[in-house]
């Protein structure tokens, strides 16, 4: 039996640092082409595969195209957020090259803890 409690205490533990990790502010500040990052500001190509940690991440192909809308800044300046087709998360700069800029005077606002949250389809996933 105490085995049992064991194996649950650790299955519990482990999901609970997985659901932390994703809810994680990666940064207080983002830079964006207006106040509420609704403006596309550029639009780059993969240079490289990627796949993301969590849901929160943009998946990707080398040489597809995405739509940039927001770049954290300060804290992690190497992760920007876009879309390409209806997915949207954030993505390394460093796996993408910039094809053409839209926004060449960027805007620097706080960050929203929704910023952070795992968008799974059409819908917000609450964990």
């Amino acid at each position: 039996m105490s085995r049992i409690l064991d194996q649950r205490s650790l299955l519990f533990l482990i999901s609970f640092l997985t659901n932390l990790q994703s809810t994680k502010v990666l940064s207080e500040w983002k830079r964006c082409g207006d106040q509420e990052c609704e403006t596309a500001m550029s639009r780059v190509q993969a240079t490289a595969d990627y796949l993301g940690p969590d849901c929160r991440y943009l998946n990707f192909k080398e040489g597809e195209e995405i739509i940039v809308y927001s770049k954290l800044s300060r804290k992690s300046e190497n992760l920007w957020t876009g879309s390409k087709g209806k997915d949207f998360g954030y993505f390394p700069k460093d796996a993408v090259k910039v094809e053409e800029v839209f926004i060449v005077e960027e805007v620097e606002v706080p960050t929203k803890e929704t910023d952070f949250l795992c968008l799974d389809g059409d819908e917000y996933i609450f964990e």
